[in-house]
């Protein structure tokens, strides 16, 4: 599950209304290849629904994630920090092994196999 904090999810419904949106779009989340740290994270705002989509609710927003992202931003927490040297989006995602400075891409760590499989490419 794909979770946003009350501070995340304020500051995006701010945007959704500065933007005119309706209550229908959500709020696509997801990773695509790239960053200092391999993976980045992508949010937006979208209205299609595909079958390849996960939805979730959090804090009155609904949220889209592509079943391909969520292997990799499954348990993410989305927070919002209002430092004045940090400000914006924080993913606090369990399966980032580690993250670049600037927390906007991370390095993914596979979970580990119960049947004690382990991959050759590992």
């Amino acid at each position: 599950m794909i979770s946003f904090t009350e501070n995340a999810a304020k500051e995006i419904h701010r945007v959704m209304v500065a933007q005119s949106l309706s209550d229908e779009v959500a709020v696509r989340v997801g990773v695509k290849a790239g960053g200092c740290s391999g993976f980045t994270y992508t949010l937006d705002f979208d209205s299609k629904r595909t079958r390849f989509d996960l939805e979730y609710e959090s804090q009155g927003l609904c949220l889209l994630v592509d079943k391909k992202s969520h292997l990799y931003i499954d348990g993410t927490e989305i927070d919002w920090s209002y430092d004045l040297m940090d400000r914006g989006l924080k993913f606090n995602n369990p399966a980032a092994k580690s993250s670049c400075g600037c927390k906007t891409s991370f390095l993914f760590e596979p979970p580990e196999q119960e049947d004690g499989f382990k991959p050759s490419w590992m």
